[in-house]
């Protein structure tokens, strides 16, 4: 059984250093790294990580604290999962989260769970917000970029024969919201 460690810090001004003498007292025998935010897909260390680990059943996959390996609760629970359907472990020192021993799968279970039901009550608060405020007339979203008088404007300059790049500089859009724009309002 091999123990892989993994370490993120959100910024380049921040250091691993303490992460890595962490995991390496730990028993870490091969540690990968990120500079980025936790919110951010695209983390190649972690990818490198989880490859790694992917033909190595009976491993550990180890953090120092939890918010290291997922950007949310929903994504470390797929993270985990993933794992555990490939017969890997996962564990977080800080937590104690330890997916090795019976209690530790319990622990993140439960956790899991909480963080799942926490993500319905958000939704469900999220939907009631909508609803009263269309209720009241209001629309969610953002307000669109071209308004009719835009749109009409629009629609003069191109038949000047300017091109969507154009219209959208004097209009300060991207030439694709003008182009969208145009033909939304020919189809209509």
């Amino acid at each position: 059984m091999a123990i892989v460690g993994y370490a993120r810090v959100s910024t380049l001004d921040q250091v691993l250093h303490s992460q890595i003498d962490e995991l390496t007292a730990a028993g870490a025998g091969r540690i990968f790294t990120d500079h980025a935010s936790g919110k951010l897909d695209a983390r190649p260390g972690l990818t490198a990580a989880l490859d790694y680990l992917r033909d190595h059943e009976g491993d550990v996959l180890m953090v120092t604290r939890i918010d290291r390996l997922g950007r949310s609760v929903q994504h470390l629970v797929r993270v985990v999962d993933d794992l555990k359907e490939r017969g890997i472990q996962f564990r977080s020192l800080h937590e104690g989260i330890d997916t090795t021993t019976a209690g530790g799968e319990m622990f993140f279970v439960i956790f899991a769970a909480i963080g799942q039901f926490s993500g319905r009550l958000i939704s469900e608060r999220t939907h009631e917000g909508l609803a009263a405020a269309r209720a009241r007339g209001r629309l969610g979203g953002r307000p669109r970029s071209m308004t009719d008088e835009r749109v009409k404007t629009a629609l003069e300059l191109r038949a000047k024969g300017s091109t969507f790049d154009q219209i959208g500089q004097i209009l300060g859009v991207s030439a694709s919201t003008v182009s969208r724009a145009i033909l939304q309002a020919q189809d209509a």
